[in-house]
């Protein structure tokens, strides 16, 4: 299974406001830090605020935050909703399947139970579980400061 692009931004974009509770965090710092483009950033951002993760206030003093504490956060429900509905294999689209063996193909099946069991062990671990007491991330999560 191939996580896509989105799926990556958003876990690290989460693991960065984890490591960062005591304050708002914003979008140039976590582009910079998590080699993100502040383009693909903002739509990931603006999808987790719409999905409960962030909390967003902008103005001059803006930024964001977790929208709840990382022990609440399931590193399984960020993936479900992030990666959504997109089929796993061909054979899963709506639209677009061209697969003969289909109706007989008993692949699907287990390709099907497979992604389940993805999710499920992924639903065991949570955002704090990722950063608490990851002192090697936590050193790579620092903010960039002038002169670096």
């Amino acid at each position: 299974m191939r996580i896509t692009k989105r799926t990556n931004i958003a876990v690290r974009l989460l693991m960065y406001c984890a490591a960062h509770t005591d304050r708002l965090v914003t979008k140039s710092e976590i582009a910079e830090v998590c080699n993100i483009s502040e383009n693909h950033l903002a739509q990931v951002i603006n999808q987790l605020s719409q999905l409960n993760f962030l909390s967003t206030q902008r103005g001059r003093n803006g930024g964001m935050s977790l929208a709840r504490s990382a022990d609440q956060i399931q590193i399984g429900d960020v993936f479900r909703h992030i990666e959504g509905n997109l089929p796993i294999a061909e054979c899963f689209a709506d639209v677009d399947n061209t697969c003969p063996l289909t109706d007989a193909c008993r692949l699907r099946v287990a390709l099907s139970d497979a992604a389940q069991a993805f999710y499920a062990s992924l639903d065991e671990i949570t955002l704090e579980a990722l950063v608490c007491d990851n002192t090697d991330l936590l050193k790579i999560l620092q903010p960039i400061t002038c002169g670096r």
